[in-house]
């Protein structure tokens, strides 16, 4: 009767509690352990002659219980790191039960009674499984000297090197081949532009969409193009006109300073002949090549 009644209970606490939205892997560990105690409590209740309990009688020995499970968890822990250990042991639960004012004596009889319920162990669930972090490269062991529940090195490129960049692939073949399909792509890519951005013809009359092709654009006259001058020709057209003009700058510069040159020459001549005649010397130019007219070099045209 009691069972049933806590049964109830424990159903309807559950329900408000998964109602709340108790849906992660911690909150269903709580409510396990929260059932698994009141079925301790309901069942202690059964042997001390109970037949019903109202639902907060039960919720209070539930929660006295858990504190005092907790109290007795907490002491054993304390005992077990004041030794320098990590697990702990019966003798540190047994000096915790002490400390609380336990009578050990007490327990054996306890545990041989005749009217004593035998509960069955909770279905084992798996714990939440923490997510791994990206492991790159492989962890460096422990030495000798350090003791092993000291946490693992760290990732070797956290303290060693760290990668940045690849090393440039320097065959030739995969070379020509990358080159290739770049063309290949950039080929289609222009195809595709121009189809969509112009006119298009198909190889099928009822569906316009699959293969389309560019439309060839008729001309009056095919043979136009060929003579026509491209865009190449008219550049060196250009180029040439400009360099003949420059020549023509250049030119008239030149036949300026010439004459300077030879108005200057002419004056310098003229008075060496004077003295030359006054000397008694022949009428004769002075073979001097610094009083020779200057001659323009020829200057090439660029084709």
């Amino acid at each position: 009767m009691a069972e049933t009644s806590v049964a109830v209970a424990s159903s309807g606490s559950s329900s408000s509690r998964s109602s709340r939205g108790a849906s992660t892997p911690a909150d269903n560990y709580i409510l396990a352990r929260r059932r698994t105690l009141q079925v301790v409590v309901s069942s202690l209740l059964t042997e001390a002659g109970f037949d019903s309990a109202e639902k907060a009688a039960v919720e209070t020995l539930t929660e006295m219980l858990q504190s005092y499970l907790t109290e007795v968890g907490r002491s054993a822990k304390s005992y077990c790191e004041h030794t320098a250990r990590t697990q702990p042991t019966l003798p540190d639960i047994v000096v915790a039960l002490i400390e609380m004012g336990f009578n050990l004596d007490t327990l054996p009889l306890y545990a041989k009674r005749s009217q004593r319920m035998v509960i069955t162990a909770p279905p084992v669930t798996n714990n939440p499984v923490a997510p791994k972090a990206l492991i790159a490269g492989q962890n460096k062991p422990h030495p000798a000297h350090i003791p092993g529940h000291l946490p693992e090195f760290p990732d070797p490129h956290t303290y060693i090197k760290t990668p940045t960049c690849r090393e440039p692939v320097a065959d030739y073949q995969v070379l020509r081949e990358k080159a290739a399909s770049q063309r290949r792509d950039v080929e289609r890519a222009l195809t595709r532009f121009m189809a969509k951005t112009g006119e298009t013809q198909s190889l099928f009359k009822d569906d316009t969409s699959t293969f389309p092709l560019i439309a060839a654009r008729p001309m009056s006259i095919p043979y136009l193009n060929a003579l026509l001058p491209s865009e190449l020709e008219l550049q060196q057209v250009e180029e040439t006109d400009s360099s003949e003009q420059d020549d023509q700058t250049d030119n008239e510069n030149l036949s300026m300073h010439l004459q300077a040159d030879e108005s200057g020459n002419e004056k310098e001549n003229s008075s060496v002949l004077q003295q030359n005649s006054m000397k008694g010397s022949e009428e004769t130019l002075i073979d001097n090549p610094y009083l020779r007219p200057v001659k323009k070099p020829k200057l090439r045209r660029k084709k």
